[in-house]
């Protein structure tokens, strides 16, 4: 993953975070589809919450899920929550990091089995350790 941009960083849990992953883990925000280096990750191993550290994937479970941003079936036991988001005019489910509660992303239900689900993260919000 890319350097942080330290000049703008804002110390929380594991490091310091840029101000694009303060805007999505803090505000809500949402990064360009396609926009995200992990699109691209195959290697093994886990991702975790940028902004705590929290251990909330494996990449076994991350698929392609052709939506331009990192997807997930299945997320790690009572790591990432939901709730209701009724935002641009539409019904949604958050997701967020149950450690740190900051903003990943949406889950859908148009994911592949067994679970059924897309976890649709904003890359910068997500860290990535590999094996």
């Amino acid at each position: 993953m890319k350097e942080h941009n330290k000049t703008s960083a804002h110390h929380c849990g594991c490091g310091p975070l840029s101000e694009a992953q303060k805007h999505i883990l803090h505000e809500r925000g949402t990064e360009p589809p396609g926009s995200s280096p992990l699109n691209d990750e195959k290697r093994p191993g886990h991702y975790e919450c940028a902004a705590c550290g929290a251990r909330l994937f494996n990449a076994n479970t991350k698929y392609e899920s052709g939506s331009g941003w990192p997807s997930f079936f299945h997320a790690e036991p009572g790591a990432v929550g939901e709730r209701s988001d009724s935002s641009l005019g539409m019904q949604r489910v958050e997701i967020y990091c149950t450690g740190c509660h900051g903003h990943l992303g949406h889950v859908f239900p148009d994911g592949p089995q067994p679970t059924g689900l897309r976890y649709c993260t904003n890359g910068l919000a997500l860290h990535f350790v590999s094996e």
